[in-house]
């Protein structure tokens, strides 16, 4: 039997990756970040236990990394899905619609990567997060922003507190409330987007996680955080 090609070798590698992201996703936001292990993950994925620390220094960045990767991507969906658009109102308002759809579908999920950011390390510098901050700074300059590096910082933290205001045990706050504040700030009307009355039951709350997963779609987080 002839070696494996250099591009077959990496070819493998990006799908146990890719693995290995979609599994900690899956898991943590049936069980929760504590009771989940680097074992479950990897045996979820079909993976060696050794290859979860070789591509994540630890399970806090391969958890992050994975919830970056589904909320660019959803976020990505949500922006380029059909009808498409460049206008700008329209597109604010789908990314608010995804952002806080991820805290009303997936809540155990999104709680537990809001305690996670909470900790001493804060954001990963992954290429996860970076995808989804230029999404997020590209909808703010098509909403027609003269200081992209203002309003930028504002809508992360604007979001950043919907959805942990969602997501309080005991005292959650209802989406579309969050939702009409949100659309009230940035002067959008209520039926742009996807309005929660429009939603289809089980539409994109589906449990299938793959497209966001899928192999060779988007750059991923090595070691040190930084693109293979």
């Amino acid at each position: 039997m002839s070696p494996r090609s250099a591009s077959v070798n990496e070819e493998l590698r990006r799908r146990s990756k890719e693995r290995l992201l979609q599994a900690a996703v899956e898991l943590v936001g049936e069980r929760g970040f504590e009771a989940t292990t680097l074992g479950d993950i990897a045996d979820q994925a079909g993976s060696a236990r050794g290859l979860v620390s070789y591509y994540f220094p630890g399970k806090r960045q391969l958890v992050q990394s994975a919830v970056h990767r589904l909320m660019h991507r959803t976020l990505e969906e949500a922006l380029e899905g059909e009808p498409r658009t460049e206008d700008g109102r329209e597109r604010m308002a789908r990314a608010i619609d995804a952002i806080l759809g991820l805290a009303r579908d997936r809540p155990v999920l999104m709680r537990q990567h809001m305690a996670g950011l909470l900790q001493a390390e804060g954001f990963v510098p992954c290429p996860e997060q970076r995808r989804l901050a230029e999404l997020l700074r590209d909808t703010v300059a098509r909403l027609g922003s003269r200081d992209v590096d203002s309003d930028y910082p504002m809508l992360r933290a604007l979001l950043m507190g919907a959805v942990y205001a969602a997501l309080v045990p005991g005292v959650p706050m209802p989406v579309p409330v969050l939702r009409a504040e949100l659309f009230k700030r940035y002067q959008l009307d209520w039926e742009l987007g996807l309005p929660p009355e429009t939603e289809a039951s089980g539409g994109r709350s589906d449990r299938d996680l793959s497209r966001f997963f899928a192999t060779g779609a988007a750059r991923q987080c090595g070691p040190t955080g930084q693109p293979k």
